[in-house]
């Protein structure tokens, strides 16, 4: 039987307008209201998914990209994940959730209190995926912006001094002995003192220690300096590579040597490639949707070019879509990563109209050039991905119901039958099923 891989799904549009521009908007959920996720949730933990995790991004970006990025909802509004959270664990009894939190928005003895809160009231399902996101640093601090590895210095302070804060009560100060009538030895606290680059604190923390494992730390950095991260200080990496086999085990073999080198093991990681699977009825019908790909209009392509400048807070809709792309004007604060993923392999002088056009086909899961197939030849994928020693798959989109059930329905019975999808959780909260397999 198929090895058991770790199901997660990645909430790309975060707490935003759920379904908007597509014909689903007219369900009339309302995204602002806690139904429309907790229905979704549920609907996962159902499926046997490990987690979830929410996209965020707490700026509307740069003041010249505003308009762009709100106009048709692809970088905001957004709402905090993190208040979203509770009603989803309300909802649920097993599925992980993870909100995106960064490091600029969140003193770190605030953010260890706050985070504790959750982990206990979620039965510790919680996790975090720690962003290094510097554009929204304006909002937080009159400081002045880091760079892309500054940022993750910030980052690696910011998580060690929480995780000082959690670790200040040892196993044996909370007594709570009634017949003595002490709750907990004080003695025993540490009394963290941080006085570091970024941030000055003191503890111990005021909460109590958990009883099964810390928050479930996630990243999503590309970059050499975010793989050195995730093998530092994660449980779960989201990962972006070509899925061929060398691709796969090169980009798992970064982070295991990461991990390896911070005094880790590489099992104490799980790497999840993003993919986003068309699930087809069909093998024509595959067919058909990746032959329309390869001849996008300039509608699509302009379609394309908004959601891009969202992400690359660099507005691509005014450039010249037959001239090449200079990639000067991107900022130091734009992800090294999200403007590789634009370029591809593509030199430097290719039309921008190439760069997104490339965006716009599509591939058959069946020869591995792209996502779109039957759930049969999507297991396939994923057998396949699992003998090259995978853990698992994150699969991403909106959290319209609409949505998940689109890519689920046929997907989940395929893949329960062939044993890669979990029937079942373990207690013990995120990081005991994540390292139930």
């Amino acid at each position: 039987m198929t090895r058991p891989q770790h199901f997660g799904w990645f909430l790309a549009r975060g707490f935003g307008p759920q379904g908007w521009g597509y014909p689903s908007l007219d369900w009339d959920y309302d995204w602002t209201r806690p139904e429309i996720y907790q229905e979704a949730a549920r609907t996962l933990e159902q499926a046997g998914f490990d987690l979830l995790i929410i996209e965020d991004a707490p700026s509307l970006g740069s003041p010249d990209t505003i308009d762009l990025r709100v106009r048709h909802a692809f970088g905001g509004p957004k709402h905090d994940p993190l208040l979203l959270a509770p009603y989803l664990f309300q909802a649920t009894r097993h599925l992980g959730v993870v909100p995106t939190v960064n490091p600029a928005a969140y003193l770190p003895y605030t953010a260890a209190r706050q985070f504790s809160t959750l982990q206990h009231l979620s039965g510790h399902r919680l996790g975090l995926n720690v962003v290094t996101d510097t554009g929204s640093a304006r909002h937080f601090s009159a400081a002045e912006q880091l760079g892309h590895d500054a940022a993750y210095d910030r980052a690696e302070e910011w998580l060690a001094g929480i995780r000082s804060l959690w670790r200040s009560w040892d196993d044996g100060a909370l007594v709570r002995d009634r017949e003595t009538d002490v709750f907990a030895d004080g003695s025993t606290l540490r009394s963290v003192k941080h006085r570091g680059t970024h941030f000055d604190f003191d503890g111990p923390l005021n909460a109590v220690p958990f009883t099964d494992g810390e928050p479930s730390i996630v990243s999503p950095g590309g970059s050499g300096r975010g793989l050195g991260f995730a093998g530092a200080n994660s449980e779960v990496q989201l990962a972006l590579a070509p899925l061929d086999e060398a691709s796969v085990r090169a980009y798992r073999a970064k982070i295991h040597d990461a991990a390896i080198a911070a005094g880790r093991s590489p099992d104490d990681i799980k790497i999840l490639f993003a993919i986003q699977p068309v699930i087809t009825s069909s093998a024509e019908e595959a067919d058909r949707i990746v032959a329309a790909s390869a001849h996008p209009d300039d509608a699509t392509l302009v379609q394309i070019a908004r959601k891009q400048s969202s992400d690359l807070e660099t507005d691509l809709t005014s450039l010249d879509l037959d001239r090449p792309l200079d990639l000067e004007i991107f900022g130091e604060h734009v992800s090294r990563g999200s403007i590789q993923r634009l370029i591809g392999d593509r030199g430097d002088d290719a039309p921008l109209r190439a760069h997104l056009a490339a965006l716009a086909r599509t591939g058959r899961i069946s020869d591995r050039s792209g996502f779109v197939g039957t759930a049969e030849e999507f297991a396939d994928l994923i057998e396949e991905l699992g003998e090259w020693g995978n853990d698992g798959v994150l699969l991403w989109g909106d959290f319209h119901p609409v949505t998940l059930h689109r890519t689920l329905d046929e997907l989940v019975p395929v893949l329960r039958r062939r044993g890669i999808l979990r029937r079942d959780y373990v207690d013990g909260g995120l990081q005991a099923n994540l390292r139930a397999f």
